[in-house]
């Protein structure tokens, strides 16, 4: 039996459906598992053990008519996407069995939950939510005596996500005396990386990285999973982060905890305002003062690093 799995184009989405993902490949034990998705998502599953074929999809439309030619012909297609674009390539996908994820379906509950469910509801399982599953090829673990903290400013979601740059360098700064600096960022978020950089420098900070847009996805999933603490906002690499069970500070602002909080990481504080606009769940502020992320302090993401550490014995 032949079984496509088409991947959701956003990196945190994929790892938060890796559970569900895992729940398909173990009931198809037998059979052959090809994923197909976004480059990023393609890279960052391609190491599993268990997929014999993966298929990165081209942005243009042209593209996927090239596609089912390419591929062949499949028993199963389960699509995590819910777009149009997704729904016009499985109408040009051959396969007899065709499952599409349908947002508007699976509401008010954490996305982990919402992926699982539509597995269990097409194979007519009760299959639990496990941990989210990552696999790297190249991760060997720490190696080093040195403590590492991780800060990612960055949100490629929108800028309503993002946390102030100098509120970011100003913990970095107080918990350099601790831990060694590892910088993250994706594309485009090269410019708020190195505004930190300068202040860390200005400040005479020098034992620090900065890796923004300077890694592969997996090389992000290994520089994630060796380190002793990471503090980021709602973005794709805190839900690596939970699926390497890092502990972590998670800073919420205009997103819903309850979707898309760490999946089964017990070494997480979440620090969030409780605002009348909350969740707004908007690329940019409507309101225009992005008041959510803007009036959390550097204080307060101190104290949860300190419980955090108090908690794990860091």
């Amino acid at each position: 039996m032949r079984v496509l799995i088409e991947l959701p184009t956003w990196l945190g989405d994929t790892v938060m459906a890796t559970a569900a993902i895992e729940n398909l490949i173990n009931y198809f034990d037998k059979s052959e598992i090809n994923l197909i998705g976004s480059l990023t998502s393609i890279e960052l599953l391609k190491n599993h053990p268990r997929i014999s074929n993966t298929y990165v999809l081209k942005k243009k439309y042209t593209s996927l008519f090239l596609i089912p030619r390419k591929i062949g012909k499949f028993d199963i297609f389960f699509s995590f996407r819910s777009s149009f674009r997704s729904k016009f390539l499985s109408l040009l996908i051959s396969s007899s069995k065709k499952f599409q994820f349908d947002k508007s379906k699976y509401k008010n509950c954490h996305q982990v939950k919402k992926y699982n469910d539509f597995v269990n509801d097409n194979l007519n399982t009760n299959l639990a939510s496990s941990r989210l599953i990552l696999h790297s090829i190249s991760n060997s673990g720490k190696q080093s005596l040195k403590r590492f903290v991780g800060i990612n400013p960055g949100a490629s979601y929108g800028s309503s996500k993002r946390w102030q740059h100098e509120d970011f360098a100003k913990v970095a700064i107080e918990l350099s005396s601790k831990f060694d600096i590892v910088i993250f960022g994706g594309p485009g978020e090269e410019k708020i990386a190195k505004k930190i950089e300068n202040l860390l420098i200005k400040s005479n900070v020098f034992n620090f990285r900065n890796l923004a847009s300077n890694t592969s996805v997996d090389e992000l999933v290994n520089n994630i999973s060796i380190l002793d603490l990471f503090i980021t906002g709602d973005t794709g690499p805190m839900h690596i982060a939970a699926a390497m069970q890092v502990p972590t500070v998670a800073i919420f602002g205009p997103t819903n905890v309850t979707e898309t909080s760490q999946w089964m990481n017990h070494k997480s504080i979440i620090v969030k305002k409780n605002l009348d606009c909350q969740p707004c769940m908007k690329r940019t502020c409507p309101l225009k003062h992005n008041n959510c992320m803007r009036l959390i302090q550097p204080e307060e993401v101190l104290r949860s690093v300190e419980a955090l550490i108090y908690d794990l014995s860091l």
